[in-house]
C-alpha cells in the first residue's frame, strides 16, 4: 500500500491519540503527527475546520475524522488507495 496522505492532530496525555498511531502504525501506514499543545495555530485551524476541541482529530486525503473511530478510518484508508 502507498503511504497516504495522514496527518494525526493530537495531544502527548489523550489515551485515544496514542491508540490511533498504534493503529496506523500495525497496518504499516506512516503518518505525520501534530502536537496541538505545541501548534497553537494547528490547534486553532482543526476548531475551525471540524468545531470541535476534542482530539485526536485524523486528515486522511480529503477525510477529516474526529476521534479515533476504526470503520470510517478504514474507509479513508480505502478511499484514498482507490482514488
Amino acid at each position: 500500500m502507498a503511504d497516504p496522505q495522514v496527518t494525526v492532530y493530537s495531544t502527548t496525555w489523550c489515551g485515544f491519540c496514542k491508540a490511533a498511531k498504534q493503529y496506523f502504525t500495525s497496518k504499516d501506514v506512516a503518518f505525520t503527527e501534530v502536537n496541538v499543545e505545541e501548534d497553537m495555530a494547528a490547534a486553532q485551524q482543526i476548531v475551525q475546520e471540524t468545531g470541535q476541541m476534542g482530539v485526536p482529530v485524523i486528515r486522511i486525503g480529503a477525510h477529516v475524522i474526529v476521534g479515533f473511530d476504526r470503520p470510517k478510518i478504514d474507509a479513508a484508508l480505502q478511499d484514498l488507495q482507490l482514488a
